[in-house]
């Protein structure tokens, strides 16, 4: 670099930095136990938004009810903290949380709708038995990351990803979740959108305003505004605002409608085939396999944005490719346990790095404990697990949101004077956010995929808009 780059350089208002500036603890930096310890909890509380909305999604298609929602939500919690401590220990050691992933809800349903299930009346046997299912596609599916992680297949893939590649990557890796964003908070509103300005405000706002030698709004804006919102909701439902309200909103946002609680027992101890032996369907397995590749693309992004807000040098692709061969193994220790679920890297988690300004490897590891303790202590971990889904939905508007920017912050390395960037930058997201519309319609108006396979399994995209499961409907015996 010549003496005239160099003033330009660091002349320029915002030089290009390697690591990220303002972060307060990186990746090997530790705070104080008492803190960590808040600041793990606070973790805990950001992930278990997605441990409550899979089994109220999943369950009630399976035949289960509300027993069978609290068992499912311990395995996962149980399953989920002890993937982190692998994933901190010996994938990436960057600090993420492994939970479960969205993106395996559509193969977990297609195998739920599978025509030799509905032979089943009893509910109890039908759960177990699509449980089963899943379980067996689960471990075949996670041959595939363990395959290419573990053997260094996916380091020559991250090898190829530049900076401008990596933007659109990571950036819509938030941005494809915003259907589970606003429109979560407002079947609510009354609760999701005073969550997301007390949120805004704790974390941005008062800190500016009032200072203090220790950062406390800001550190810890998600646990201060959850707990007074929180509160708000249960004096509302004390009150009886929801008294002769529809059910769908009493479900959203009664403090005392998730079930959890009078379905979790005191103390239970997950263990593997607790549902009984997998049975495996090779269909099913095609389906997984692909919620998997999508698994391995979206923890990939997840994985760089989590070391840019750990203030952490860029990450090797060797790195990656070993983290991904750990989340392989963790999707077989789904399949093991029976979490009705594959699983990913937490994007909420990654969000909340950059909220808190703590990228503190050992943070994720005790949040990891809270997992392994509350899904032990069924009873507790339930109450907190009857959060209502709108305090969830406004927290993700902001979380989805910093994960998100994360991959935008890229942008200080690539040319955007170059119009050959413009258009990697504009196609990829154009089509990003284009495709899976497409999809979507599709689906709106015609009832299935472009794909039509004559499965019984579409029927669910029909269902979406039903108070109950379809084959509720059609088998009167299911009703509850």
């Amino acid at each position: 670099m010549t003496v005239a780059a160099k003033a330009v350089v660091e002349l320029g208002p915002h030089p290009v930095k390697e690591q990220l500036p303002g972060v307060d603890y990186c990746v090997n930096s530790n705070p104080s136990w008492a803190e960590a310890m808040i600041l793990g909890f606070q973790h805990y509380l950001v992930m278990l938004g997605t441990t409550v909305i899979i089994p109220t999604i999943l369950v009630p298609y399976m035949g289960g009810g509300n027993v069978e929602k609290a068992q499912l939500m311990q395995t996962l919690l149980f399953v989920s903290g002890i993937n982190t401590l692998l994933q901190t220990w010996f994938g990436t050691r960057m600090p993420v949380v492994i939970g479960g992933s969205l993106r395996f809800l559509i193969p977990s349903l297609y195998v739920t709708f599978a025509q030799r299930y509905l032979i089943y009346f009893n509910p109890r046997v039908r759960f177990l038995r699509t449980m089963r299912g899943i379980q067996g596609a689960l471990m075949v599916a996670s041959v595939l990351p363990m395959l290419l992680g573990f053997l260094g297949i996916w380091r020559i893939v991250v090898r190829s990803l530049s900076p401008l590649a990596a933007v659109p990557l990571i950036a819509l890796v938030g941005f494809g979740l915003y259907e589970q964003g606003f429109p979560l908070l407002a079947e609510c509103v009354e609760i999701g959108l005073p969550e997301l300005i007390i949120l805004v405000l704790f974390s941005h706002y008062i800190p500016s305003f009032w200072s203090s030698k220790r950062p406390i709004y800001d550190r810890f804006a998600v646990l201060l505004s959850v707990g007074v919102v929180w509160a708000y909701a249960a004096l509302l439902t004390a009150a009886g605002a929801y008294r002769n309200r529809p059910l769908n909103t009493q479900l959203s946002c009664r403090v005392d409608r998730s079930g959890f609680v009078s379905g979790s027992s005191w103390i239970s101890f997950p263990y593997p085939i607790q549902w009984g032996q997998p049975t495996l369907n090779v269909g099913e397995v095609f389906v997984m396999l692909a919620a998997a590749f999508v698994a391995m693309i979206e923890s990939t992004g997840a994985f760089i944005a989590a070391s840019r807000y750990g203030s952490a040098t860029h990450i090797p692709s060797s790195v990656i490719s070993r983290g991904i061969g750990w989340l392989g193994f963790g999707i077989f220790l789904d399949g093991l346990f029976g979490t009705g679920i594959g699983s990913t890297v937490s994007v909420e988690n990654v969000g909340l790095l950059g909220l808190t300004r703590v990228g503190s490897r050992r943070v994720v590891q005790i949040s990891a404990g809270f997992m392994l303790f509350f899904s032990v202590l069924g009873k507790f971990g339930a109450i907190l697990a009857s959060i209502p889904l709108p305090i969830v939905g406004a927290l993700y508007c902001v979380l989805f949101a910093l994960m998100s920017s994360a991959g935008l912050g890229l942008l200080q390395y690539c040319n955007l004077n170059s119009f050959r960037t413009k258009f990697i930058l504009g196609f990829s997201f154009f089509m990003g956010l284009s495709v899976p519309r497409y999809f979507s319609d599709y689906v709106l108006t015609s009832g299935r995929g472009p794909v039509h396979t004559h499965s019984i399994s579409t029927k669910w995209f029909l269902s979406s808009s039903h108070p109950q499961p379809l084959w509720q409907e059609s088998l009167p015996c299911f009703s509850t």
